[in-house]
């Protein structure tokens, strides 16, 4: 709970005066009266921890007592029943830290008194529609208020434009936790590469994946599992399916567990029969050369333009060393000749969402990185089965490498360095 004061107080220092709303993540109809599992939405936890569902957060600095308001599901013993128990009321006050909590029914009704007379509305348009409908009554209801003293906010701004950045820098307890994320996620990859064999289907390894990351505390992955085999491989972002996976061929798995609330992401390609083949090695060592050179670019003051030019720029002589293309290395990577085979860039940031919140470019430009950002650096290579102008023995090989940094004050740290990817090692794991 601490943290989440913490955070509460410097989104509200960072706002000047104004009110800021955060609306839980709505309930999704999965089929008829079913419901898909429910996952707060990232900015509310954020700030709370509170994870049930029909929830809104205000955040004011212009109430003499109230800093945190929670509108929360009350207490119902024959909802209960059905769904489990509820914090209510009480419970949002006593273990979520908010100063004040009311019914979710009363939003309408109280929301106004926040907002009245205020100068500023944090509020994020256009990603919630139901939410977006409430906040605009509530407004509706303020400017007809004109003649009672009572008037809505000057002006409606986006949130996240502090938030996101605070989200962007990880705290030592958010690093913590996206290891135990990461040490989880190496449990599932080394099973599935121990497991897999010729004649397994792409769906018992993803089914693996699921069982190893609920096992370890894991409540659930933290995106759809890509279980690519042979050519599946070549499709970057090809799910988990029915296809028997055969000797002599690669598999490509792109998984990553969620643990309280935070992502791991993961890629590795192993040999199902569990030996590369001449063709498969020779690229896949190119991707590793390529992966540890842009993990060695990482740290303060570097962008993710440089480390994506440096993946780059390994991967296109590598493709020249072997034939896949041909030319001028400078002249091929001006005309993104590579991207016939690496056709995706080599980061995104990671944190509560797989691909996290915080902005790329600032003033037009790649921002450097600076300590506390977690990002992935995942390089591959992609040959599709019906490529034209390349030898039949390279077609159909897909291969990624993907790991979870985080930027240090000194360089860089791998989160999920304990998953095997060096080929020998690959090999040792799947025996």
């Amino acid at each position: 709970m601490p943290e989440f004061a913490a955070r509460r107080k410097e989104l509200l220092a960072s706002m000047g005066p104004g009110v800021a709303v955060f609306p839980s993540a709505p309930l999704a109809l999965r089929n008829h009266d079913v419901e898909h599992p429910y996952r707060q939405e990232s900015d509310l936890y954020y700030l709370t921890g509170f994870a049930e569902p029909e929830s809104v957060l205000v955040l004011t600095n212009q109430h003499e007592s109230q800093e945190t308001v929670l509108f929360v599901r009350p207490r119902k013993r024959e909802r209960e029943i059905w769904d489990g128990p509820r914090a209510g009321v009480d419970g949002a006050v006593e273990s979520f830290g908010a100063d004040a909590a009311f019914p979710i029914d009363e939003l309408a009704k109280r929301l106004p008194d926040y907002l009245g007379n205020v100068e500023r509305l944090h509020y994020r348009l256009a990603s919630n529609d139901e939410a977006d409908a409430k906040v605009f009554d509530c407004l509706n209801h303020l400017r007809r208020g004109g003649r009672r003293g009572v008037s809505p906010p000057d002006s409606v701004v986006d949130p996240s434009v502090h938030l996101h950045e605070m989200r962007l820098r990880k705290s030592s307890d958010e690093l913590r936790t996206m290891r135990e994320a990461a040490e989880i996620t190496k449990e599932a990859h080394l099973r599935v590469m121990e497991l897999a064999r010729p004649g397994m289907r792409e769906y018992e390894i993803d089914a693996e994946l699921l069982h190893v990351f609920r096992k370890h505390g894991s409540e659930r992955p933290a995106y759809e599992s890509i279980v690519g085999s042979g050519p599946n491989a070549t499709i970057l972002h090809y799910r988990a399916g029915n296809r028997v996976m055969n000797e002599g061929e690669l598999v490509l798995v792109d998984a990553g567990c969620e643990h309280d609330y935070y992502a791991s992401d993961v890629t590795r390609t192993f040999p199902v029969s569990g030996r590369f083949t001449t063709e498969q090695r020779t690229l896949y060592d190119l991707v590793l050369r390529a992966q540890e050179a842009a993990i060695g670019m990482v740290r303060p003051g570097a962008t993710l333009g440089q480390i994506h030019d440096e993946a780059v720029r390994v991967i296109t002589e590598g493709l020249v060393e072997v034939g896949l293309l041909s030319g001028d290395v400078d002249r091929l990577i001006e005309e993104k000749k590579h991207e016939a085979f690496y056709m995706h860039r080599t980061s995104h940031w990671l944190g509560m969402d797989v691909h996290d919140v915080g902005r790329y470019f600032v003033g037009g430009k790649h921002r450097p990185l600076e300590s506390g950002f977690v990002l992935t650096i995942e390089p591959g290579i992609y040959v599709a089965a019906d490529a034209e102008d390349v030898e039949e023995r390279w077609r159909g090989i897909g291969i990624r490498i993907e790991d979870d940094v985080a930027v240090t004050d000194g360089g860089s740290d791998v989160l999920t360095e304990g998953v095997p990817k060096q080929a020998s090692d690959v090999e040792a794991a799947c025996a």
